[in-house]
Formats: structure tokens, C-alpha cells, sequence
């Protein structure tokens, strides 16, 4: 495992990072000598081979062009304030807001403000799918963290969640 990125900064831990195309980058500390380095990534050398693993195996499609895109842009406004509407109900909560963006590395987001944002290549997913991340990110509304409480209120609500964040991973088109 001598190949890697070397990023120095005046962070005080060391980090792995691997990017979507399977190269490692290590962070580290402005004065952390070379050796300290080197043993770090070969302690984390399973973690490493794991994760290239895991995504090695993730299926991987083309990145849209720009009409694919605004057809699921157009999907995902048809398709999602009505399952926000859906769950708001059940879950007795009220977003501020709802937007539809093209961000390709996160698939919903909840603002301190309680403004919901999801992504219109979540369309890519199965219905599934869909239905956790907005379930996820309305459950932020009542928990602004990913602590216990939060999970076990996205249990409660969708008890194959487990299930469903598998079918996210696998149908993922980041």
C-alpha cells in the first residue's frame, strides 16, 4: 500500500480518504514523518481493500446528459412533494421547503431550517429507495442528528429500512 496522495495540513490526526475512482489520499499533519504515515495506511490496509471492494462492485452508469437530466428533474418535482406531503402527514411535521437540485454526491439534505433538498438522480433509484431518503429526511426535522433516537424513529416508520438503504447503495448512480 505505498501508493498514495499525500495532503499535509494543519489538521492533528491522520485520514484515508478514497476517492470515487479509487484513489488514495491520506491527510495528515504538517510534521508527521513519512514512516508514521506509511504504517498507518498498512494497519488500515483491510479498511482499505474493503472499500475498494465495495466499490468495484457498485454499478456504475453514464453520467446523464443534460436532457436525461432535466427529464428527471421533471420526474423528481411529479414524484416527490407528493411523497413529502405523504409522509409530513403521517410523521405530523411541516417542511419549510422543498427544492429539487442536480447534486451528485448526496441524494436529500435538511436545513437547520427545516428546508428539505433532494437530488433528481435520486429517480435513478427504486421507489424504495426514494421513499427512505425522504423518510430520512423528514425524521431530521424532529432530530437534527443521526443519534439513536433518529434511527430508531426511522425504524419505527419504515422497519425494512435496512433493506432499503442496501437498494440505495446498489442502485446508486453517483
Amino acid at each position: 500500500m505505498n501508493t498514495y496522495e499525500l495532503i499535509r495540513s494543519r489538521r492533528k490526526t491522520l485520514a484515508l480518504e478514497l476517492t470515487r475512482e479509487g484513489r488514495l489520499i491520506v491527510r495528515a499533519p504538517l510534521r508527521i514523518s513519512r514512516r508514521e504515515i506509511d504504517a498507518f495506511v498498512e494497519k488500515h490496509k483491510d479498511w482499505i481493500v474493503r472499500h475498494l471492494a465495495k466499490q468495484a462492485a457498485r454499478p456504475t452508469l453514464p453520467p446523464p446528459d443534460a436532457p436525461e437530466t432535466q427529464a428527471l428533474k421533471t420526474q423528481a418535482q411529479a414524484v416527490l412533494p407528493e411523497r413529502v406531503a405523504h409522509w409530513s402527514s403521517i410523521m405530523e411535521v411541516h417542511p419549510t421547503g422543498l427544492r429539487i437540485t442536480t447534486a451528485r454526491k448526496r441524494n436529500g439534505s435538511c436545513s437547520s431550517k427545516g428546508s428539505l433538498c433532494f437530488s433528481c438522480y435520486l429517480m435513478r433509484c427504486p421507489e424504495e429507495a426514494v421513499e427512505l431518503v425522504v423518510v430520512h429526511e423528514l425524521c431530521h426535522l424532529l432530530h437534527p442528528d443521526h443519534s439513536p433516537a433518529f434511527w430508531a424513529e426511522v425504524a419505527r416508520l419504515l422497519p425494512d429500512y435496512a433493506a432499503r438503504r442496501a437498494l440505495l447503495r446498489t442502485g446508486e448512480t453517483r
